[in-house]
């Protein structure tokens, strides 16, 4: 037993006190024994200290590592990255030779605005980077702004070469670059004048780009999803030249409303009189064709009846009238005759001269 435990059990039972004090009666010596894991302390206590230090140790070194979904971890043995990629769950490394770096494999965003949006600081861990827009030159020389959205993530299989040829940063080396190059590239072959009006064959053309240059890096890093262009920001003076330009083309495009309306107007009463025209046409055919049937059906009348007059007919018409005449003189003897030729049958006209009475014998 250790030396200080002796001496403890020893001033309890009243050892190395003497007698009694003061006319207080002896106490009793106890014979008490200490349990038996404090009697073995001693000869385990080196064992405890190093299982101290080896818990000590495992808490400030962390030899494991917990890898999240969306994320994969890249082993390091002694600086030299391991071809395989860690995949989510729990995984334990050597501290001080071995280092696991964790990097994310979800889709990311790189903004390219000319708006002031929130710093870069404030995005950290959302995926999201925002940088300036693209100035870009147009064919003539004059500056435009480029704002665009790129989505893309870091391929999964040949993540460890990824980041053993670019580094952690290999967004800035990769994405960043290739996009900037390809906008202006693209861009800088138009006017200022033309970029609204061409707006979607120069997005297909930057995606276009920027897809063929990715993919054209060594071991295919990057994935890339989409281009988006969002905005394109002309110069102060192209934007006033291109509104004068859309309200000369809207003037003219209302004066040439107006000139078509008047001339549907025109057409429109051009068909009315014509068709008023055409009616009146139509009626007066009408009435002609009504005329020319009845000259018709008289005519043939007229043919019927000459057809029906005969020299008989004739004496007897010339028989009836003179009788007519005979008879007008027995009752005037002093009227007064005329007689109007008339083919074959005349007319007889008495005037009397008391009545003044015209008498018409005819037939």
């Amino acid at each position: 037993m250790p030396a200080d435990l002796n001496d403890y059990f020893k001033k309890k039972n009243g050892g190395g006190g003497g007698g009694s004090r003061g006319g207080e009666e002896p106490r009793v010596p106890l014979n008490i024994e200490p349990p038996e894991f404090l009697k073995n302390l001693g000869k385990k206590a080196g064992f405890f200290y190093t299982l101290i230090a080896l818990i000590v140790i495992a808490v400030v070194a962390k030899p494991f590592v917990i890898i999240n979904s969306g994320e994969m971890g890249i082993k390091a043995t002694a600086g030299k990255f391991e071809p395989i990629p860690m995949d989510p769950g729990f995984h334990l490394f050597i501290p001080f030779i071995q280092q696991v770096f964790i990097v994310d494999t979800k889709v990311r965003i790189m903004n390219y605005s000319s708006t002031e949006d929130l710093g870069e600081t404030m995005q950290r861990g959302s995926g999201i980077k925002r940088n300036a827009a693209i100035s870009v030159l147009d064919a003539r020389g004059l500056p435009v702004l480029i704002d665009l959205t790129v989505q893309y993530k870091l391929e999964p299989s040949t993540a460890p070469q990824t980041i053993a040829t670019w580094g952690m940063a290999w967004e800035d080396k990769i994405i960043n670059p290739v996009v900037r190059d390809v906008t202006r590239s693209v861009v800088g072959k138009f006017n200022a004048e033309e970029l609204p009006q061409k707006r979607n064959e120069i997005a297909v053309n930057i995606e276009e780009g920027i897809r063929k240059a990715i993919d054209a890096q060594p071991g295919q890093p990057v994935e890339l999803l989409t281009v988006q262009l969002r905005e394109i920001v002309l110069p102060a003076k192209i934007k006033e030249q291109i509104e004068r330009v859309q309200v000369a083309k809207q003037e003219v495009e209302r004066t040439r409303y107006e000139v078509e309306r008047a001339n549907q107007e025109a057409l429109k009463r051009a068909a009315e009189a014509e068709g008023q025209a055409k009616a009146r046409e139509i009626n007066a055919q009408g009435q002609a064709n009504a005329i020319k049937i009845e000259a018709d059906a008289d005519a043939y009348a007229n043919k019927e009846i000459s057809k029906s007059i005969s020299e008989p007919l004739l004496k007897l018409r010339q028989i009836e009238v003179q009788g007519k005449f005979n008879d007008a003189l027995r009752e005037n003897k002093d009227a007064k005759i005329f007689l109007t030729p008339g083919g074959s049958t005349p007319n007889i006209w008495v005037d009397t001269k008391d009545t003044q009475k015209a008498v018409s014998v005819s037939k």
